[in-house]
Protein backbone atom coordinates (compact mmCIF):
# COMPACT_ATOMS: atom_id res chain seq x y z
CA UNK A 1 0.00 0.00 0.00
CA UNK A 2 1.47 3.36 -1.02
CA UNK A 3 0.15 6.84 -0.44
CA UNK A 4 -1.12 8.99 -3.28
CA UNK A 5 1.84 11.31 -2.84
CA UNK A 6 5.00 11.20 -0.79
CA UNK A 7 5.16 14.82 0.39
CA UNK A 8 2.60 17.59 0.51
CA UNK A 9 4.03 21.10 0.73
CA UNK A 10 1.47 23.72 1.75
CA UNK A 11 2.66 27.05 0.34
CA UNK A 12 4.33 28.26 -2.86
CA UNK A 13 6.70 30.88 -1.50
CA UNK A 14 10.48 30.57 -1.47
CA UNK A 15 10.47 27.96 1.33
CA UNK A 16 7.89 25.71 -0.33
CA UNK A 17 9.34 25.90 -3.84
CA UNK A 18 12.94 25.46 -2.74
CA UNK A 19 12.00 22.46 -0.60
CA UNK A 20 10.24 20.86 -3.56
CA UNK A 21 13.31 21.31 -5.76
CA UNK A 22 15.61 19.70 -3.20
CA UNK A 23 13.85 16.32 -3.31
CA UNK A 24 15.21 13.59 -5.54
CA UNK A 25 13.38 13.08 -8.87
CA UNK A 26 11.76 9.85 -7.62
CA UNK A 27 10.00 11.58 -4.69
CA UNK A 28 6.42 12.54 -5.54
CA UNK A 29 5.79 16.08 -4.32
CA UNK A 30 2.50 18.00 -4.28
CA UNK A 31 2.79 21.77 -3.79
CA UNK A 32 -0.39 23.58 -2.78
CA UNK A 33 -0.99 27.29 -3.33
CA UNK A 34 -4.16 28.56 -1.73
CA UNK A 35 -4.43 31.29 -4.35
CA UNK A 36 -2.30 31.92 -7.46
CA UNK A 37 1.28 30.73 -6.97
CA UNK A 38 2.79 34.22 -7.00
CA UNK A 39 0.51 35.57 -4.26
CA UNK A 40 2.83 35.14 -1.29
CA UNK A 41 5.01 37.19 1.02
CA UNK A 42 8.17 35.94 -0.72
CA UNK A 43 7.03 37.56 -3.95
CA UNK A 44 6.70 40.92 -2.19
CA UNK A 45 10.18 40.88 -0.60
CA UNK A 46 12.05 43.92 -1.84
CA UNK A 47 15.40 44.46 -0.15
CA UNK A 48 17.24 41.23 -0.84
CA UNK A 49 18.85 38.24 0.81
CA UNK A 50 21.69 38.56 3.32
CA UNK A 51 24.70 36.28 2.91
CA UNK A 52 28.46 36.41 3.45
CA UNK A 53 29.60 35.79 -0.13
CA UNK A 54 32.35 38.44 -0.08
CA UNK A 55 34.86 36.73 2.17
CA UNK A 56 37.46 39.49 1.77
CA UNK A 57 35.30 42.29 3.17
CA UNK A 58 32.93 40.32 5.36
CA UNK A 59 32.95 37.46 7.86
CA UNK A 60 30.48 34.88 9.14
CA UNK A 61 31.14 36.04 12.68
CA UNK A 62 30.10 39.59 11.81
CA UNK A 63 26.82 38.38 10.33
CA UNK A 64 26.17 36.31 13.44
CA UNK A 65 27.03 39.28 15.68
CA UNK A 66 24.70 41.62 13.76
CA UNK A 67 21.86 39.09 13.98
CA UNK A 68 22.40 38.63 17.72
CA UNK A 69 22.34 42.37 18.33
CA UNK A 70 19.12 42.80 16.35
CA UNK A 71 17.57 39.79 18.12
CA UNK A 72 18.39 41.03 21.62
CA UNK A 73 20.76 38.06 22.11
CA UNK A 74 17.72 35.77 22.42
CA UNK A 75 18.56 33.92 19.20
CA UNK A 76 19.09 30.17 19.06
CA UNK A 77 22.84 30.09 18.45
CA UNK A 78 22.97 26.63 16.86
CA UNK A 79 20.30 27.54 14.32
CA UNK A 80 21.94 30.90 13.70
CA UNK A 81 25.34 29.35 12.99
CA UNK A 82 23.69 26.96 10.52
CA UNK A 83 21.88 29.86 8.84
CA UNK A 84 24.97 32.01 8.38
CA UNK A 85 27.42 29.25 7.49
CA UNK A 86 25.22 27.26 5.09
CA UNK A 87 23.27 30.17 3.62
CA UNK A 88 25.84 31.51 1.14
CA UNK A 89 25.91 28.18 -0.72
CA UNK A 90 22.11 28.23 -1.13
CA UNK A 91 22.15 31.86 -2.29
CA UNK A 92 24.90 31.23 -4.83
CA UNK A 93 23.00 28.17 -6.04
CA UNK A 94 20.11 30.50 -6.92
CA UNK A 95 22.54 32.56 -8.97
CA UNK A 96 24.57 29.81 -10.62
CA UNK A 97 22.01 27.03 -11.14
CA UNK A 98 18.61 28.71 -11.24
CA UNK A 99 19.55 31.92 -13.01
CA UNK A 100 18.45 34.44 -10.38
CA UNK A 101 19.56 37.79 -11.75
CA UNK A 102 21.24 39.49 -8.80
CA UNK A 103 22.42 43.01 -9.60
CA UNK A 104 26.07 43.37 -10.52
CA UNK A 105 28.51 46.26 -10.31
CA UNK A 106 30.65 47.83 -13.05
CA UNK A 107 33.12 44.93 -12.72
CA UNK A 108 30.29 42.41 -13.24
CA UNK A 109 30.64 41.19 -9.66
CA UNK A 110 27.52 40.65 -7.52
CA UNK A 111 26.55 44.04 -6.09
CA UNK A 112 25.70 44.17 -2.41
CA UNK A 113 23.89 46.84 -0.47
CA UNK A 114 23.65 47.84 3.19
CA UNK A 115 20.54 47.64 5.37
CA UNK A 116 19.69 48.59 8.93
CA UNK A 117 21.52 46.54 11.56
CA UNK A 118 24.16 45.17 9.18
CA UNK A 119 27.79 46.14 9.71
CA UNK A 120 28.81 45.19 6.15
CA UNK A 121 27.36 45.34 2.66
CA UNK A 122 26.07 41.78 2.35
CA UNK A 123 22.58 42.14 0.83
CA UNK A 124 22.33 40.54 -2.61
CA UNK A 125 19.45 42.06 -4.53
CA UNK A 126 17.62 42.37 -7.82
CA UNK A 127 16.72 46.06 -8.00
CA UNK A 128 13.99 46.42 -5.36
CA UNK A 129 12.07 43.27 -6.30
CA UNK A 130 14.38 40.49 -5.14
CA UNK A 131 11.60 38.26 -3.82
CA UNK A 132 9.77 38.42 -7.12
CA UNK A 133 12.91 37.51 -9.08
CA UNK A 134 13.72 34.53 -6.82
CA UNK A 135 10.12 33.27 -6.70
CA UNK A 136 9.69 33.43 -10.47
CA UNK A 137 12.92 31.50 -11.10
CA UNK A 138 11.98 28.86 -8.51
CA UNK A 139 8.50 28.52 -10.02
CA UNK A 140 9.95 28.05 -13.47
CA UNK A 141 12.23 25.29 -12.18
CA UNK A 142 9.38 23.58 -10.28
CA UNK A 143 7.21 23.53 -13.41
CA UNK A 144 9.94 21.68 -15.29
CA UNK A 145 10.14 18.84 -12.76
CA UNK A 146 7.95 15.85 -13.59
CA UNK A 147 7.87 14.65 -9.98
CA UNK A 148 6.39 17.92 -8.69
CA UNK A 149 2.70 18.80 -9.06
CA UNK A 150 1.65 22.38 -8.34
CA UNK A 151 -2.00 22.99 -7.55
CA UNK A 152 -3.12 26.61 -7.42
CA UNK A 153 -6.30 27.82 -5.68
CA UNK A 154 -6.13 24.76 -3.44
CA UNK A 155 -5.70 24.96 0.32
CA UNK A 156 -4.85 22.40 2.96
CA UNK A 157 -7.74 22.52 5.44
CA UNK A 158 -7.25 19.39 7.55
CA UNK A 159 -4.72 16.71 8.46
CA UNK A 160 -5.74 13.41 10.02
CA UNK A 161 -2.71 11.47 11.35
CA UNK A 162 -2.73 7.77 10.58
CA UNK A 163 -0.27 4.91 10.69
CA UNK A 164 1.94 5.49 7.68
CA UNK A 165 1.08 9.11 6.99
CA UNK A 166 -1.90 11.48 6.79
CA UNK A 167 -5.26 11.92 5.27
CA UNK A 168 -5.06 15.48 3.94
CA UNK A 169 -8.23 17.46 3.31
CA UNK A 170 -8.00 19.86 0.37
CA UNK A 171 -10.42 22.63 -0.54
CA UNK A 172 -10.49 23.91 -4.12
CA UNK A 173 -13.09 25.82 -6.18
CA UNK A 174 -14.55 22.52 -7.39
CA UNK A 175 -15.03 21.36 -3.79
CA UNK A 176 -13.46 19.25 -1.04
CA UNK A 177 -11.40 16.08 -1.49
CA UNK A 178 -9.08 13.98 0.66
CA UNK A 179 -5.87 12.21 -0.31
CA UNK A 180 -3.10 10.31 1.46
CA UNK A 181 0.48 11.44 1.89
CA UNK A 182 3.50 10.28 3.85
CA UNK A 183 4.87 13.64 5.07
CA UNK A 184 3.74 17.27 5.22
CA UNK A 185 5.78 20.47 5.13
CA UNK A 186 3.92 23.62 6.17
CA UNK A 187 5.31 26.67 4.36
CA UNK A 188 2.22 28.82 4.75
CA UNK A 189 3.84 32.16 5.58
CA UNK A 190 2.93 34.72 8.18
CA UNK A 191 -0.02 36.17 10.05
CA UNK A 192 -0.16 39.75 8.74
CA UNK A 193 -3.89 39.75 8.06
CA UNK A 194 -4.58 39.54 11.78
CA UNK A 195 -3.83 43.31 11.74
CA UNK A 196 -5.74 46.08 9.95
CA UNK A 197 -2.62 47.18 8.05
CA UNK A 198 0.21 44.91 6.93
CA UNK A 199 2.87 44.57 4.27
CA UNK A 200 1.80 40.92 3.90
CA UNK A 201 -0.19 39.51 0.99
CA UNK A 202 -3.77 38.31 1.29
CA UNK A 203 -2.70 34.71 1.98
CA UNK A 204 -1.04 35.58 5.33
CA UNK A 205 -3.80 34.42 7.67
CA UNK A 206 -1.87 31.96 9.84
CA UNK A 207 -3.51 28.83 8.41
CA UNK A 208 -0.48 26.57 8.81
CA UNK A 209 0.17 27.63 12.39
CA UNK A 210 -3.50 27.05 13.21
CA UNK A 211 -3.46 23.60 11.62
CA UNK A 212 -0.29 22.62 13.49
CA UNK A 213 -1.72 23.92 16.77
CA UNK A 214 -4.89 21.88 16.29
CA UNK A 215 -2.73 18.77 15.76
CA UNK A 216 -0.95 19.44 19.06
CA UNK A 217 2.32 20.84 17.70
CA UNK A 218 4.29 23.17 19.96
CA UNK A 219 3.89 26.84 19.04
CA UNK A 220 6.53 29.23 20.38
CA UNK A 221 7.03 32.98 20.67
CA UNK A 222 3.99 33.94 18.65
CA UNK A 223 3.97 37.29 20.46
CA UNK A 224 7.17 38.27 18.63
CA UNK A 225 5.62 40.27 15.82
CA UNK A 226 7.83 42.61 13.81
CA UNK A 227 6.50 45.97 12.72
CA UNK A 228 8.32 47.53 9.79
CA UNK A 229 8.96 51.22 10.42
CA UNK A 230 8.60 52.41 6.84
CA UNK A 231 5.48 51.11 5.16
CA UNK A 232 3.92 53.58 2.71
CA UNK A 233 1.27 55.53 4.62
CA UNK A 234 -1.52 55.12 2.10
CA UNK A 235 -4.78 56.95 2.59
CA UNK A 236 -6.75 53.71 2.23
CA UNK A 237 -6.38 49.98 1.67
CA UNK A 238 -5.42 47.14 4.01
CA UNK A 239 -2.21 46.05 2.31
CA UNK A 240 0.63 48.56 2.64
CA UNK A 241 3.55 48.30 0.27
CA UNK A 242 6.97 48.47 1.81
CA UNK A 243 9.54 51.20 1.43
CA UNK A 244 12.47 48.84 1.67
CA UNK A 245 15.17 48.94 4.31
CA UNK A 246 17.53 49.37 1.39
CA UNK A 247 16.21 52.91 0.79
CA UNK A 248 17.64 53.93 4.16
CA UNK A 249 20.68 51.80 3.38
CA UNK A 250 21.27 54.04 0.37
CA UNK A 251 21.11 57.14 2.55
CA UNK A 252 17.43 58.13 2.86
CA UNK A 253 16.67 60.31 5.88
CA UNK A 254 13.75 59.73 8.22
CA UNK A 255 11.90 62.95 9.05
CA UNK A 256 9.13 63.93 11.49
CA UNK A 257 6.10 66.13 10.83
CA UNK A 258 8.32 69.23 10.99
CA UNK A 259 10.70 67.87 8.36
CA UNK A 260 13.40 67.24 10.98
CA UNK A 261 15.61 64.20 11.50
CA UNK A 262 14.90 62.69 14.90
CA UNK A 263 16.33 59.17 15.11
CA UNK A 264 19.52 60.19 16.91
CA UNK A 265 17.32 61.42 19.75
CA UNK A 266 16.50 57.76 20.39
CA UNK A 267 19.45 55.71 19.03
CA UNK A 268 22.98 56.60 17.97
CA UNK A 269 22.66 54.38 14.89
CA UNK A 270 20.11 56.79 13.47
CA UNK A 271 18.18 55.67 10.40
CA UNK A 272 20.17 52.43 10.23
CA UNK A 273 19.09 51.13 13.65
CA UNK A 274 17.25 47.75 13.57
CA UNK A 275 13.58 47.72 12.63
CA UNK A 276 12.13 47.39 16.11
CA UNK A 277 14.20 50.33 17.34
CA UNK A 278 13.13 52.57 14.45
CA UNK A 279 9.47 51.58 14.85
CA UNK A 280 9.47 52.35 18.58
CA UNK A 281 11.30 55.62 17.94
CA UNK A 282 8.63 56.69 15.46
CA UNK A 283 5.87 55.94 17.98
CA UNK A 284 7.74 57.82 20.72
CA UNK A 285 8.27 60.78 18.40
CA UNK A 286 4.58 60.72 17.51
CA UNK A 287 3.73 60.96 21.20
CA UNK A 288 6.24 63.76 21.68
CA UNK A 289 4.97 65.85 18.76
CA UNK A 290 1.32 64.81 18.79
CA UNK A 291 1.57 64.07 15.04
CA UNK A 292 1.75 60.82 13.06
CA UNK A 293 3.19 62.34 9.89
CA UNK A 294 6.58 60.81 9.03
CA UNK A 295 8.59 60.83 5.83
CA UNK A 296 11.59 59.37 4.04
CA UNK A 297 13.72 61.69 1.94
CA UNK A 298 15.83 60.08 -0.83
CA UNK A 299 15.64 63.05 -3.24
CA UNK A 300 19.30 63.97 -2.88
CA UNK A 301 20.33 60.77 -4.73
CA UNK A 302 18.84 62.15 -7.94
CA UNK A 303 16.23 60.81 -10.38
CA UNK A 304 18.59 58.56 -12.37
CA UNK A 305 19.85 56.66 -9.30
CA UNK A 306 16.41 56.38 -7.71
CA UNK A 307 14.66 55.11 -10.83
CA UNK A 308 17.42 52.58 -11.55
CA UNK A 309 17.92 51.30 -7.98
CA UNK A 310 14.28 51.38 -6.82
CA UNK A 311 12.11 51.07 -9.93
CA UNK A 312 9.25 49.22 -8.24
CA UNK A 313 9.08 51.58 -5.25
CA UNK A 314 9.29 54.56 -7.61
CA UNK A 315 6.45 53.17 -9.72
CA UNK A 316 4.24 52.20 -6.78
CA UNK A 317 4.67 55.61 -5.16
CA UNK A 318 3.75 57.29 -8.46
CA UNK A 319 0.54 55.26 -8.45
CA UNK A 320 -0.19 56.82 -5.05
CA UNK A 321 0.55 60.30 -6.40
CA UNK A 322 4.05 60.68 -4.94
CA UNK A 323 7.12 61.27 -7.13
CA UNK A 324 9.94 60.22 -4.81
CA UNK A 325 12.54 61.95 -6.99
CA UNK A 326 10.94 65.29 -6.03
CA UNK A 327 8.72 64.61 -2.99
CA UNK A 328 8.95 63.11 0.48
CA UNK A 329 7.64 59.57 0.96
CA UNK A 330 4.94 59.31 3.69
CA UNK A 331 5.65 56.33 5.96
CA UNK A 332 4.38 54.77 9.20
CA UNK A 333 4.97 51.44 10.99
CA UNK A 334 2.75 48.47 10.25
CA UNK A 335 2.84 44.69 10.74
CA UNK A 336 5.51 43.02 8.66
CA UNK A 337 6.87 39.70 9.98
CA UNK A 338 6.49 36.97 12.59
CA UNK A 339 9.56 35.72 14.49
CA UNK A 340 7.66 32.97 16.31
CA UNK A 341 5.61 30.12 14.92
CA UNK A 342 5.56 26.33 14.74
CA UNK A 343 8.50 25.16 16.82
CA UNK A 344 10.95 23.10 14.75
CA UNK A 345 14.35 21.48 15.09
CA UNK A 346 17.29 22.39 12.86
CA UNK A 347 15.84 19.89 10.36
CA UNK A 348 12.38 21.44 10.35
CA UNK A 349 10.55 18.63 12.14
CA UNK A 350 7.83 19.59 14.60
CA UNK A 351 6.66 17.86 17.77
CA UNK A 352 4.07 16.00 15.66
CA UNK A 353 5.17 12.95 13.70
CA UNK A 354 5.78 13.37 9.95
CA UNK A 355 4.93 17.08 10.17
CA UNK A 356 7.52 19.71 9.18
CA UNK A 357 7.51 23.48 8.82
CA UNK A 358 9.76 26.01 7.10
CA UNK A 359 9.76 29.72 6.33
CA UNK A 360 7.88 32.38 8.24
CA UNK A 361 5.32 30.02 9.78
CA UNK A 362 8.12 28.14 11.56
CA UNK A 363 10.10 29.01 14.67
CA UNK A 364 13.77 28.13 14.23
CA UNK A 365 14.93 30.68 16.80
CA UNK A 366 17.38 32.36 14.41
CA UNK A 367 15.77 35.79 14.69
CA UNK A 368 15.52 36.10 18.46
CA UNK A 369 13.32 39.01 19.52
CA UNK A 370 13.58 40.89 16.23
CA UNK A 371 14.54 39.82 12.70
CA UNK A 372 17.56 41.42 11.08
CA UNK A 373 16.75 42.80 7.64
CA UNK A 374 17.00 40.34 4.72
CA UNK A 375 17.55 37.28 6.92
CA UNK A 376 14.06 35.97 6.12
CA UNK A 377 14.71 34.73 2.57
CA UNK A 378 17.96 33.23 3.82
CA UNK A 379 16.14 31.33 6.57
CA UNK A 380 13.53 30.09 4.08
CA UNK A 381 16.21 28.67 1.79
CA UNK A 382 18.44 27.06 4.40
CA UNK A 383 15.84 25.38 6.58
CA UNK A 384 13.54 24.37 3.71
CA UNK A 385 16.48 22.47 2.24
CA UNK A 386 17.22 20.86 5.59
CA UNK A 387 13.64 19.54 5.89
CA UNK A 388 14.23 17.58 2.70
CA UNK A 389 17.36 15.97 4.18
CA UNK A 390 15.40 14.61 7.12
CA UNK A 391 12.39 13.47 5.13
CA UNK A 392 14.59 11.76 2.52
CA UNK A 393 16.52 10.00 5.28
CA UNK A 394 13.30 8.78 6.89
CA UNK A 395 11.83 7.60 3.60
CA UNK A 396 14.68 5.11 3.21
CA UNK A 397 13.80 3.16 6.36
CA UNK A 398 10.31 4.23 7.46
CA UNK A 399 7.22 2.43 6.25
CA UNK A 400 4.51 4.54 4.65
CA UNK A 401 1.04 3.75 3.46
CA UNK A 402 -2.23 4.85 5.05
CA UNK A 403 -4.69 1.96 5.28
CA UNK A 404 -7.36 3.63 7.44
CA UNK A 405 -10.49 4.84 5.64
CA UNK A 406 -10.77 8.57 4.97
CA UNK A 407 -12.44 10.76 7.58
CA UNK A 408 -16.00 11.78 6.73
CA UNK A 409 -16.21 14.81 4.44
CA UNK A 410 -17.30 18.08 6.05
CA UNK A 411 -21.02 18.51 6.38
CA UNK A 412 -22.80 21.52 4.96
CA UNK A 413 -23.50 24.49 7.18
CA UNK A 414 -24.67 28.04 7.40
CA UNK A 415 -23.04 31.13 5.98
CA UNK A 416 -20.36 32.84 8.05
CA UNK A 417 -21.39 35.80 10.16
CA UNK A 418 -19.94 39.10 8.99
CA UNK A 419 -17.59 41.12 11.16
CA UNK A 420 -15.39 38.47 12.81
CA UNK A 421 -12.25 39.44 10.90
CA UNK A 422 -12.74 43.14 11.47
CA UNK A 423 -13.21 42.58 15.20
CA UNK A 424 -10.03 40.48 15.44
CA UNK A 425 -7.99 43.10 13.59
CA UNK A 426 -9.24 45.84 15.85
CA UNK A 427 -8.32 43.81 18.94
CA UNK A 428 -4.76 43.21 17.73
CA UNK A 429 -4.12 46.79 16.63
CA UNK A 430 -5.24 48.15 20.00
CA UNK A 431 -3.59 45.55 22.23
CA UNK A 432 -0.41 44.40 20.47
CA UNK A 433 1.02 47.05 18.17
CA UNK A 434 4.51 48.61 18.34
CA UNK A 435 4.13 49.75 21.96
CA UNK A 436 1.72 47.26 23.61
CA UNK A 437 -1.36 48.23 25.61
CA UNK A 438 -1.44 45.58 28.32
CA UNK A 439 -4.80 46.78 29.65
CA UNK A 440 -6.30 46.04 26.24
CA UNK A 441 -4.70 42.58 26.06
CA UNK A 442 -6.99 40.93 28.59
CA UNK A 443 -10.14 42.58 27.29
CA UNK A 444 -9.17 41.67 23.73
CA UNK A 445 -8.41 38.06 24.66
CA UNK A 446 -11.88 37.59 26.18
CA UNK A 447 -13.55 38.93 23.03
CA UNK A 448 -11.29 36.88 20.71
CA UNK A 449 -12.07 33.67 22.62
CA UNK A 450 -15.77 34.35 22.22
CA UNK A 451 -15.30 34.75 18.47
CA UNK A 452 -13.22 31.57 18.22
CA UNK A 453 -15.80 29.61 20.22
CA UNK A 454 -18.50 30.74 17.81
CA UNK A 455 -16.41 29.81 14.78
CA UNK A 456 -15.63 26.35 16.10
CA UNK A 457 -19.13 25.49 17.25
CA UNK A 458 -21.39 27.60 15.08
CA UNK A 459 -22.11 25.02 12.39
CA UNK A 460 -20.58 27.06 9.60
CA UNK A 461 -19.94 25.72 6.11
CA UNK A 462 -16.34 24.90 5.20
CA UNK A 463 -15.43 27.78 2.89
CA UNK A 464 -12.16 29.66 2.31
CA UNK A 465 -13.58 32.62 4.22
CA UNK A 466 -14.47 30.41 7.19
CA UNK A 467 -11.04 28.73 7.24
CA UNK A 468 -9.25 32.08 7.28
CA UNK A 469 -11.54 33.66 9.86
CA UNK A 470 -10.95 30.70 12.20
CA UNK A 471 -7.20 30.94 11.60
CA UNK A 472 -7.13 34.66 12.42
CA UNK A 473 -9.15 34.16 15.60
CA UNK A 474 -6.88 31.28 16.64
CA UNK A 475 -3.73 33.34 16.04
CA UNK A 476 -5.15 36.29 17.98
CA UNK A 477 -5.98 34.05 20.95
CA UNK A 478 -2.58 32.33 20.89
CA UNK A 479 -0.71 35.65 20.86
CA UNK A 480 -2.73 37.28 23.61
CA UNK A 481 -2.69 34.15 25.78
CA UNK A 482 1.08 34.00 25.49
CA UNK A 483 1.36 37.67 26.43
CA UNK A 484 -0.95 37.16 29.42
CA UNK A 485 0.93 34.09 30.67
CA UNK A 486 4.29 35.83 30.39
CA UNK A 487 2.98 38.87 32.25
CA UNK A 488 1.87 36.63 35.08
CA UNK A 489 5.32 35.07 35.32
CA UNK A 490 7.25 38.30 34.72
CA UNK A 491 5.04 41.23 35.68
CA UNK A 492 7.92 43.69 35.52
CA UNK A 493 8.94 42.76 31.95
Amino acid sequence: MTNETDVIIAGSGVAGLYAALNFAPDVRVLVLSKREATLCNSYLAQGGVAAVVDKENDDYRLHIADTLIAGGYKNDLRSLEILVNEGPEDVLRLYKELGVDFDRDEDRQISMTLEGGHSRRRILHHKDSTGREITEKLLAAVRQRSNITLLENTRLVSLTPEEGGYWAGLLAPEGYRALTCSYVILCTGGIGRVYPYTTNSAIATGDGITLAHELGARIRNLRLVQFHPTAFAAAEGRERFLISEAVRGEGALLLNSEGERFMERYDERGELAPRDVVSRSIMQEARRTGREDFYLDIRFRGPAFIQDRFPMIYSRCLEEGVDITRELIPVFPCQHYLMGGIDVSVYGDTTVGRLYAAGECSHTGVHGLNRLASNSLLEALVFARRTTYDISRRMRHEASGVTAPPPPPPAGGRALNAGHRTAIRGIMQKAWFVIPDYDAVQEGLCRAEEILCDLRGGGYALTPDYVEAKSLATICCLILREVTERRKRQPAE
